[in-house]
Order: structure tokens, then C-alpha cells, then sequence
């Protein structure tokens, strides 16, 4: 089971991507709100409980001074991914920077800004390197992104690029 934390309910439309991998691909999790900030000690309960939850990854999103990834990964060996999610003051780079530079012995594998998805991906292949089956399903999508691009190239090839545009925009 893969964890889905978020300091906030409103990182919930960032967040939302990372469960919609995971629903499509049929990995379970739990989602919740966790906050470094509001809710210390329910934090250090989520990250102690964890591994005898039977939680295998943390995707943790969180804004602004995003220390939520950081404190979860200093509390637990469950590896964490960290999604830093785009704020109105710096765009997501403080949270960014928040996550990525965690001290030696505490790693947090971060994904792109807003980057929920990527989150959701990495986790399936985290769990299909011991789950033959998650592993096909996870080698499956990454498989259908080729056919999609392929695809895509093949049309604007044949309408030319104003057509394609002009479809793309209807």
C-alpha cells in the first residue's frame, strides 16, 4: 500500500494525480491530510506507524516551507517521495528547495513542481521491483505513452500543423 499525505487540503488538486496513477493501475493507498506544522504529533504517529501499516511508499506533497517529506523521511525507512507543490509567493521553488535539500542520511526522492503524477509512477515502480505484477502494470503505461506520441506524430504529419492545431483547439 502506498501512503498519500498532503500538508494541507488544498494541495488536494496537486495531490489528486499521485491517486489516479495508483487507481489506474490498481496499487492501493490511503490519502490523508498530515501537517508538520499544525499536526506535529500526528506526523510523528503516521511516519512511526507506518511500515506496521503495511505502507511500502509516502508520496508527500506539501507548499510553501514543505517541511512535511522531509520530517516524515527523518522519521521512518519507508522511502519517501516528495512533491513540491506550487504556492502564489515563489511559484513552488521554495517548496522545491525545501524538499530537495534534505541532509545527508535522510533522503527524500523529489519530483517536479506540482509533479503528483510522477509521484504516483515512481511509487509503482518502487512497489513492481518485489511485484511482478505492478511491475507489468507500471512497464504497460510507460509502453502507451509510446503509442500515444507515435500516434500524434503520424496525425500531424498527415494534416500538417495549422489542421492539427486548429483540432487541437476545438
Amino acid at each position: 500500500m502506498i501512503g498519500i499525505i498532503m500538508g494541507s487540503d488544498s494541495d488536494l488538486p496537486v495531490m489528486k494525480a499521485a491517486a489516479e496513477f495508483l487507481d489506474e493501475i490498481g496499487l492501493s493507498y490511503e490519502l490523508t491530510v498530515v501537517s508538520a506544522h499544525r499536526t506535529p504529533d500526528r506526523l510523528v504517529d503516521y511516519a512511526k506507524t507506518a511500515r506496521e501499516r503495511g505502507i511500502k511508499v509516502i508520496i508527500a506533497g506539501a507548499g510553501g516551507a514543505a517541511h512535511l517529506p522531509g520530517m516524515i523521511a527523518a522519521m521512518t525507512s519507508v522511502p519517501v517521495i516528495g512533491v513540491p507543490v506550487k504556492t502564489s509567493t515563489l511559484s513552488g521553488v521554495d517548496s522545491l528547495y525545501s524538499i530537495v535539500q534534505m541532509p545527508p542520511g535522510i533522503p527524500v526522492a523529489t519530483v517536479a513542481i506540482n509533479g503528483a503524477k510522477n509521484a504516483g509512477i515512481l511509487a509503482g515502480e518502487i512497489i513492481g521491483t518485489f511485484d511482478d505484477e505492478v511491475y507489468t502494470r507500471v512497464d504497460d503505461y510507460k509502453k502507451s505513452l509510446e503509442k500515444m506520441v507515435l500516434d500524434k506524430a503520424e496525425k500531424l504529419e498527415e494534416l500538417k500543423y495549422s489542421a492539427y492545431l486548429e483540432q487541437m483547439n476545438k
